[in-house]
């Protein structure tokens, strides 16, 4: 090979270099500006204000989780809300608040309802809880514990399915969410999931019908996350 060869090949490795770099910085500009269009919020004064047991849902009780089980964020502003994710805990409503409140649990979601429809919210709408085990799919929904076993029909009360319904639809009137099963799923249907709930025994059609139903009643029930509820503790 004469020296032109050794030449040309220096030019193409030296221009190979210099556009590999350039799409490097490229990349790392647009993960940056990401990054800044995420994070706006937490410069001073940016962020929505907060009040200590402020609720999203005017009949929710406020049971707050373990800050390890959640992240601080400011949706739908960071993140787009087109998600609500229905779990079942396997135990009862307060062996959910309890592991919510440990910070070794790992995990937490923004609503408990109990088997009388009583629900406590443990997370607030506007932050991201570690409920779904996928990162994208916390950000973008809304987790929704329902107390009892997926194995167990008789868990999934009247009252239950007609409260959580009432809820799922206030959500999905905030946020412009349709009320259908692309955007309604269970935790088995979150990507890379390995959970079962709400297991065989949820009646999807009865709990969409009710979701449906609700909206109509109210189509603009919901209100501005961050109120207060005025609900007594039960």
């Amino acid at each position: 090979m004469g020296d032109g060869d050794h030449t040309a090949r220096r030019n193409i490795g030296r221009r190979a270099v210099l556009i590999g770099g350039t799409v490097a910085v490229a990349a790392a500009g647009l993960a940056a500006h990401d990054q800044l269009e995420r994070w706006w919020w937490r410069l001073p004064g940016q962020e929505k204000p907060r009040r200590p047991g402020e609720v999203d849902y005017r009949e929710a009780q406020w049971s707050a989780a373990s800050g390890a089980n959640w992240r601080r964020a400011d949706r739908p502003d960071d993140y787009v809300i087109d998600r609500v994710v229905i779990h079942v805990v396997q135990g009862s409503y307060a062996t959910a608040l309890r592991v919510f409140r440990n910070p070794a649990h790992g995990a937490a979601s923004h609503y408990v309802v109990r088997k009388d429809g009583h629900v406590a919210q443990t997370v607030r709408e506007l932050d991201v809880a570690f409920h779904a085990g996928n990162r994208e799919y916390n950000e973008r929904s809304i987790g929704i514990e329902h107390e009892g076993f997926v194995d167990r029909p008789q868990d999934f009360t009247a009252a239950m399915y007609q409260s959580s319904a009432e809820l799922t639809a206030d959500i999905c009137a905030r946020y412009g969410i349709p009320a259908d099963r692309t955007h309604i799923i269970g935790h088995i249907e979150v990507p890379g999931a390995d959970h079962t709930d709400p297991g065989p025994y949820w009646d999807w059609d009865r709990y969409l019908d009710l979701v449906k139903q609700a909206l109509s009643r109210n189509p603009g029930k919901g209100k501005d996350p961050g109120k207060d509820a005025g609900k007594a503790p039960a």
